[in-house]
């Protein structure tokens, strides 16, 4: 009830002050299981025109600086989000993210783990796949392709869901890629390993 009020009040202001577009919503799963959403990230508002898009609650993976505020923490975590370290391999927001994903929710991630400018493979890791097959969750690959400047558009894309195998056996450099890959889909790329 928090989550969509606030939706609701926040995407009443923003929809009069951009133009947001929305395509692909085909490609959306129509059942309500465990989906990860993962999508680039060039804004602070890009979870929220992410969130106006998809009619499910997303429970967010948010990096922890944003929590250290404490009123804005209790906001976040009202909404759902949670923090995660971006430089270490923080065990409890993966912990977190198969919680949320269990209990058949709806898991959003930025893999590149920051605002970027450029694309670089490199910068992804094997978190999405890890998540994704250890809880048998299909991912839904989203561009957001905007300058967030006020009146102009705001376009949302989504792609079609990946599955990754759940029974394969992955080392961790395999699922590197598999998460590489998954970004190459969300740019609109062809996937490289075809380990998918």
């Amino acid at each position: 009830m928090f989550y969509n009020n606030v939706k609701n009040f926040v995407g009443f202001f923003l929809k009069i002050l951009y133009k947001l577009e929305i395509y692909g919503e085909e490609n959306i799963p129509k059942d309500n299981k465990r989906l990860i959403i993962c999508g680039n990230h060039r804004s602070n508002l890009d979870p929220v025109f992410i969130s106006l898009a998809f009619r499910r609650q997303v429970f967010w993976m948010a990096k922890k600086e944003l929590f250290e505020f404490k009123p804005l923490g209790w906001f976040l975590t009202k909404l759902g989000a949670f923090p995660v370290d971006r430089h270490s391999n923080d065990i409890k927001a993966i912990k977190n993210s198969l919680k949320i994903l269990k209990n058949e929710n709806v898991l959003g991630i930025f893999p590149e783990g920051t605002r970027v400018k450029e694309i670089d493979y490199n910068m992804i890791k094997s978190g999405v796949a890890l998540i994704a097959q250890k809880t048998n969750s299909e991912v839904l690959p989203i561009f957001i392709e905007s300058e967030y400047k006020f009146f102009k558009p705001i376009r949302v894309y989504f792609r079609p869901s990946v599955a990754i195998e759940s029974t394969k056996k992955y080392d961790n450099e395999e699922l590197e890629k598999i998460s590489q890959d998954i970004m190459r889909m969300v740019y609109g790329e062809e996937t490289k390993w075809k380990l998918l």
